[in-house]
């Protein structure tokens, strides 16, 4: 049984995880109404395989680039989408086909590419026979429009989505947020990028077109027959993608390539380095930073982004160059096959932030679990599990506010923090000053056991609510989500 002992023990305290085994969920497809939905699916029909589980070779697969979504519409003002939700198959582990979501029917969706200040309008159908929905991860976009985890789009339903984008450049991404199956979906393929190119970047001369490449990794388990499996302790999830392939290698130029780095798995910490070499870091969860900065290793929790330039340049032709991960190992490899002409550049200076106003309101905001003998523990935010009609902050519209985030959990448990419609700067971690992955516009931050982080924010453009949660998403199934309210 799930207690508090075997809860630090599962996902294994290296990999900093909590494991919730999927064998103390509800009966699938029951009603979970102390967590506000449906209990995810363990995806029992993915057991259609048996035999030996096909070996992974390394670096005998290309990264595949995601494939850009085109408009059906397209004017000055605005571009038209269609989206779909599918149950798909793809081949993760070669010459498998393994049941799975996908966006577009791809499990890795296509990637949206949207202009700051042109509207993007997503036509969402959904193909599956169970509710999904989509959550524009960062984006800046009205409560009807975020991806509420009561706002369904039912089987055979189809959705409308308005995207602004009136914020500046940045990474973002989309993924489900259907609660109480969040983490199963995103997990079983629901997720893709989106960016949003601002037009004031194009004086940096930054790599672009196809020198411009996002990198969604995640983690995924197998059993000993190759098929996926959903919920289980977190750590055993050994396998490492690269958008959907194994251990993959990518062919570079000599020359400098952007990097939008997407952490889309739904309980891990990625530790990066480069073998050989630094990563040029020019921007984070919300747009560019004010200047780049060199990095030796790149940390992103769940739902984290980071852009960074690497300049392929300084390497030979034929050399071989890993991008690594302090657990997983070799995720990635770079094949330097040619030299190119690089007008790019990464300047001093990119994008000075601007100057933090002044906060009328603090706030505390306390991630931790409650265990109950014998039974799976409820995730909650300042005491309270979930509810989809309690209303736990109030704010003002326009109004900065200090929020002091923090976990009173035993030493060993990791969280980590996600604030929707907005985003906003880290000014201290654990009483000092922020660590180099704090830097930059953020909407999602790392809280391990007994860390403190003070962040500030800025609630303009909507009224209504919007959620902030956990984005370990097996940690907000289970309740450790709230919900705030812009009032006028």
């Amino acid at each position: 049984m799930l207690n508090r002992r075997n809860v630090l023990a599962a996902g294994g305290l290296a990999a900093g995880v909590l494991g919730v085994p999927k064998l103390l969920a509800p009966a699938e497809g029951h009603e979970d109404p102390a967590h506000g939905g449906h209990t995810p699916t363990t995806f029992q029909e993915s057991k259609t395989f048996s035999g030996t589980k096909p070996e992974i070779v390394p670096w005998t697969r290309p990264m595949p680039v995601p494939p850009v979504l085109r408009p059906v519409v397209s004017t000055a003002k605005q571009e038209v989408y269609r989206l779909s939700i599918e149950r798909t198959t793809a081949e993760i582990l070669p010459g498998l086909q393994s049941p799975v979501m996908g966006y577009g029917g791809q499990f890795v969706g296509p990637t949206i590419k949207a202009k700051t200040g042109r509207k993007t309008l997503l036509l969402v159908h959904n193909k599956m026979d169970e509710a999904a929905n989509v959550h524009l991860h960062g984006g800046h976009v009205s409560p009807e429009h975020d991806g509420h985890p009561r706002d369904l789009v039912e089987p055979g339903r189809t959705r409308l989505y308005l995207y602004p984008n009136s914020q500046q450049g940045a990474t973002l991404w989309y993924h489900d947020h259907s609660h109480g199956t969040e983490a199963a979906h995103v997990y079983l393929g629901l997720h893709g990028a989106y960016v949003v190119e601002d037009d004031s970047e194009r004086h940096l001369n930054l790599p672009s077109g196809a020198y411009d490449v996002p990198i969604m990794l995640r983690d995924i388990q197998f059993d000993d027959s190759g098929n996926i499996v959903v919920f289980d302790d977190p750590a055993k999830r050994t396998v490492v993608l690269a958008n959907g392939v194994p251990q993959p290698y990518f062919e570079v130029a000599a020359r400098k390539y952007r990097f939008r780095i997407i952490n889309t798995a739904t309980q891990r910490v990625f530790q990066l380095r480069l073998t050989g070499g630094q990563v040029t870091r020019i921007g984070s969860d919300g747009g560019l930073y004010a200047a780049p900065v060199e990095a030796e290793e790149v940390v992103l929790s769940s739902g984290e982004r980071a852009d960074v330039v690497i300049d392929f340049s300084k390497y030979p032709v034929g050399s071989r160059v890993t991008l690594t991960d302090s657990v997983a190992g070799e995720v990635l490899r770079f094949d330097v096959v040619r030299r190119a002409s690089d007008p790019s550049r990464v300047p001093a200076v990119l994008r000075p932030l601007p100057a933090l106003p002044p906060s009328t309101v603090d706030r505390e905001v306390d991630l931790f679990y409650v265990f109950k003998p014998n039974e799976r523990p409820d995730g909650v935010i300042n005491g309270k599990v979930f509810e989809m009609d309690r209303v736990d902050f109030t704010i003002k519209r326009g109004t900065t506010e200090t929020w002091l985030v923090k976990s009173s959990d035993p030493a060993g448990v990791k969280h980590n923090f996600h604030l929707h419609l907005v985003q906003f700067r880290v000014l201290e971690r654990n009483g000092g000053p922020p660590l180099p992955n704090d830097a930059g516009l953020k909407d999602t931050i790392s809280v391990a056991a007994g860390e403190t982080v003070k962040v500030q924010a800025t609630f303009t453009g909507y009224t209504g609510r919007y959620v902030y949660h956990c984005h370990f998403l097996e940690h907000s199934w289970i309740g450790m989500m709230a919900q705030l309210e812009i009032v006028p």
